[in-house]
């Protein structure tokens, strides 16, 4: 019990691997140090958080303006310099005559994609730029679904460039500026010239800076006509929503929070530039967004709102790059890190890999030990080869000492368990019926291999009911039950493995006549009595077996069956001793039909008679005991 409970003990108590617990050790002293640096590191950027916030909204609504300008100015600047060229010209009624300077201005300005001009009374003629890059004439009159799409601005013939409300027209959105043509000091046309607004698309998404930022373009107050994630509200569908589209029609929660969201106050260089800062709170629960943007006026009757919003919570690119700074001060430590756990690793790699080895030994499975390589550190190897030798003895003991004994042995401790002592025992006692003459027409090797193959029969059944086999005596086994380790229900388990070796015996011989081979026949002896187990022998020569009476009756029982039933595949026959111990352990009963007896003899080398009982070999192992089915031995 004692030796129990220390193994317990043993078993509950936690235990770590050397690598685990030496880099363990200097990972976190490593580790102090670096958050140490990394604490001073994240000061210093707390504190220059809202400073490159600053920069950041004035650097990206700027560049957005920047962009915007360009493109939509190169479009007023173009119908100026048109308009001081047309005003020139006698405009009379063809209008067709301003086709070449139209095409002429429109091929030599990217960024036009029409140009029109119109008389006082509405008729006009126009160049617009297809999909494809080529140059079209058109008349608006001939296209009246076109010409309900603009209504020219109210214009005198002093104003200045206007720009008018978006159009939509072939799925694109146009941005469209007006130029009054005049003769003298009287109105008599306009000018105007279409930009698509595709161009701002492409600029939101290239200023796009990754999954937590969304730039974004607004006209008159609630029309987006350009967003960078448009893609991020399609319908269930799949459809992307056409521009332009109203914030509520898009369903962007944080360009829905810009009205309702009030600037922040610590944000006075970006106000200064002209650039709010707000905290779009999300209500739902979602995350909440920073949104910096600007107001432009002059692009048409409303204001343009360009801007970019981005996850609050995510750290930007600024921050990102002081943290580099601080990770590129880290880097010497980091790589001193990474050379000393590998030092570590290459150190302890022969210890872990001869532990994994040790915990192959402990469990008696050779098989799977591997010989451990040479190794340069003189102590390592010494050791390496001391387990090699350990290992090649183990294996060798193995091979003539039964693994089941062995392991049951090592289990139980063998200066305990092998002290010679007397026990009651359950034994059998195999023969194969004529194998003498069977191996008389077969060669030295077809002998082995057919007694190798029938033992290997042998010892799985006794194994699998827990016995212990003892020796091979020419073509017989001895096996028995109840030592090393005690067990109560001994000769129960002996008679199951009887039955088994009878299955697997039967199965064998089916197969070998299948195949034209030859059938085994055998006797099995069953007995229990009391005998003396353990080591047995003088000098450095002992033997764990028992010894006894009982021993001798048992191979008795199976020399009779050759009188019992000599042409049986297979007889096992117990002593009464036997089956009333199989009873008692049972409860009493056994199957019924499960055995039988013979009578009483007087069997060879005995003076007395005793009571012989079959066991019948077709019963299930399984079945061999099952309370209230069977019949009382006893009686």
């Amino acid at each position: 019990m004692d030796d129990q409970r220390v193994e317990q003990v043993a078993r509950k108590r936690r235990v770590y691997s050397i690598t685990w617990v030496v880099g363990t050790a200097f990972g976190l002293l490593i580790g102090v140090s670096m958050l140490l640096v990394l604490g001073l590191a994240v000061s210093a950027n707390m504190q220059n958080t809202f400073s490159l916030l600053n920069d950041k909204a004035v650097l990206t609504t700027n560049s957005l303006e920047r962009r915007l300008r360009d493109h939509l100015d190169l479009a007023s600047q173009a119908v100026v310099q048109l308009k001081t060229v047309f005003d020139e010209r006698e405009l009379g009624d063809r209008l067709e005559d301003l086709r070449g300077e139209l095409i002429a201005a429109v091929h030599a300005n990217p960024s036009l994609d029409a140009l029109v001009v119109n008389d006082a009374a509405g008729d006009g003629f126009g160049i617009y730029r297809s999909p494809t890059g080529k140059l079209w004439p058109f008349r608006r009159q001939q296209i009246p679904e076109e010409a309900k799409l603009y209504a020219l601005p109210q214009m005198t013939a002093n104003s200045p460039a206007t720009w008018g409300p978006l159009v939509t027209s072939g799925g694109m959105l146009y941005a469209n500026v007006t130029v009054p043509l005049v003769r003298g000091e009287a109105l008599i046309g306009y000018l105007t010239a279409a930009v698509s607004i595709d161009e701002l698309g492409r600029t939101v998404r290239q200023l796009d800076e990754g999954e937590h930022s969304t730039v974004f373009i607004i006209a008159n107050g609630n029309e987006v006509i350009a967003h960078s994630d448009i893609e991020d509200f399609a319908a269930p569908g799949g459809e992307v929503p056409r521009l332009p589209v109203t914030i509520e029609q898009l369903g962007d929660r944080a360009l829905a929070r810009l009205a309702t969201s009030k600037p922040m106050d610590n944000f006075e260089q970006a106000s200064a530039a002209g650039v709010e800062v707000r905290d779009l709170d999300i209500d739902d629960g979602g995350p909440d967004y920073l949104s910096m943007t600007k107001v432009i006026a002059g692009y048409g009757p409303g204001v343009w709102t360009v801007g970019q919003y981005y996850v609050a919570s995510s750290i930007s690119r600024e921050v990102q790059r002081l943290f580099g700074s601080a990770v590129v001060g880290l880097l010497s430590i980091l790589l001193a890190v990474g050379l000393s756990v590998l030092l570590v690793r290459r150190a302890t790699r022969p210890l872990a890999e001869i532990s994994r080895q040790a915990r192959f030994v402990g469990e008696l499975d050779f098989d799977k030990v591997e010989h451990l390589p040479r190794n340069m550190v003189r102590e390592i190897d010494q050791v390496f080869q001391a387990f090699n030798a350990m290992v090649s003895g183990l294996r060798a003991m193995n091979t003539y000492v039964p693994r089941s004994l062995f392991r049951k042995l090592m289990r139980l401790g063998v200066d305990q368990a092998a002290v010679a002592s007397e026990r009651d025992l359950t034994f059998i006692f195999t023969d194969i019926v004529g194998f003498t003459s069977m191996s008389e027409n077969l060669t030295a090797a077809q002998t082995a291999d057919i007694l190798n193959e029938h033992f290997a029969l042998l010892v799985a059944a006794v194994e699998r009911e827990g016995g212990t086999v003892d020796k091979f005596i020419g073509d017989g086994m001895l096996a028995f039950w109840g030592a090393p380790d005690e067990r109560a229900d001994h000769a129960l388990a002996a008679a199951r493995a009887c039955l088994g070796i009878a299955a697997a015996l039967r199965e064998g011989n089916a197969k070998a006549l299948a195949n034209g081979g030859k059938v085994v026949r055998m006797r099995i002896g069953l007995h229990t009595g009391r005998v003396v187990v353990g080591n047995v022998g003088a000098l450095d020569r002992w033997n764990y077996t028992v010894v006894g009476d009982a021993v001798n009756l048992c191979e008795r029982l199976q020399s009779f069956g050759r009188d019992v039933a000599p042409q049986d595949e297979m007889v096992i026959l117990a002593s009464d001793t036997a089956v009333s111990r199989i009873q008692a352990q049972s409860g009493g009963m056994i199957a019924a039909g499960a055995a039988r007896k013979v009578g009483t003899h007087r069997l060879r080398g005995r003076s007395e008679a005793i009571a012989v009982w079959r066991l019948d070999d077709a019963v299930d192992p399984e079945h061999l005991c099952i309370p209230g089915s069977g019949i009382d031995l006893a009686g």
